[in-house]
């Protein structure tokens, strides 16, 4: 049996209550630490006051409850359009800004999908876009963490390895790679060891063979179906479904002695993005993880 040390996260909106509330609920299912949206609303660096950072800092100590990481993801094609990068890059460094100030050195995000083709122009604005987050992240000692899913394991890899630093490196989420590209989580944690900072803990299971990222992920310039039919694609359950933790694809036996095994010692964070039930969902999923303790 495999045993761990990590300490239990859950993202706060996944309880779907607000910020507040979310840290209440948080520390009442058994969480350590949790993950935050600061994109937009009451977390958005542009709106948050400093007197709103004493507060939600205040609730945290209160709570003893820790931050293990920011979410930054700002949708669209992640960074594939050069026409809105220069916008999409500042926006990042203030969210990372922002973690940084409420002790934690990892926002996660995602990218858009790397394209395989790697002397396109996609690869190459992707590329100086991370570049330039990850010279930054790295001048603070801090993490933009690219959440696995869009693409194999092994070409997420061989992109980071064009950078100039560690400044972006993973945020490991094992549902994504068994729902969209079919990869083994725990020989994808052997691949992307030396990247990964935060991981999340999900299960899900794949319902077609074959599953085009693009279709959930997007695209820029791929017009496959209308947003209406992807969103209806991708909520039915038609391509893959999340489930609650154990009840799917995801080997979690394997995935976390393979975290023991490249010496993680970071936050297993539990996302739950489906359900009507969160709360219980997220409880159960807690409690899922104790039992490798």
């Amino acid at each position: 049996m495999v045993k761990l040390t990590n300490k239990i996260g859950v993202i706060v909106d996944s309880f779907g209550v607000g910020v507040y509330e979310g840290l209440k609920k948080a520390k009442e299912v058994g969480a350590e630490g949790v993950q935050i949206y600061a994109v937009k609303g009451e977390m958005d660096p542009a709106v948050l006051t400093p007197a709103a950072k004493k507060d939600l800092k205040s609730a945290l100590d209160g709570l003893r409850l820790e931050i293990s990481a920011l979410c930054g993801d700002l949708g669209g094609h992640g960074f594939q359009d050069k026409t809105v990068n220069a916008q999409k890059i500042e926006k990042s460094k203030r969210i990372l800004d922002l973690a940084m100030e409420l002790g934690t050195n990892v926002v996660t995000t995602h990218i858009g999908i790397v394209p395989d083709d790697k002397d396109s122009e996609v690869y190459s604005v992707m590329q100086s876009a991370c570049e330039e987050l990850c010279q930054y992240a790295s001048s603070m000692n801090a993490y933009f963490a690219i959440e696995t899913g869009p693409e194999p394991a092994a070409h997420l890899k061989s992109f980071l390895d064009t950078l100039s630093g560690k400044g972006v490196s993973v945020n490991f989420d094992p549902a994504n790679m068994v729902m969209v590209t079919g990869d083994d989580p725990a020989q994808g944690v052997h691949i992307l060891k030396d990247y990964i900072v935060h991981t999340h803990v999900k299960d899900g299971v794949r319902n077609r063979d074959f599953v085009d990222p693009r279709i959930v992920y997007g695209a820029l310039g791929f017009d496959g179906m209308d947003h209406e039919k992807v969103a209806q694609l991708v909520t039915s359950g038609e391509l893959f479904a999340e489930v609650p933790l154990g009840e799917g694809k995801v080997d979690f036996d394997g995935y976390f002695q393979a975290l023991n095994d490249i010496g993680y010692k970071g936050y297993l964070t539990i996302e739950r993005e489906v359900g009507n039930q969160p709360e219980e969902d997220i409880r159960k999923a807690v409690q899922f993880i104790r039992t490798y303790r």
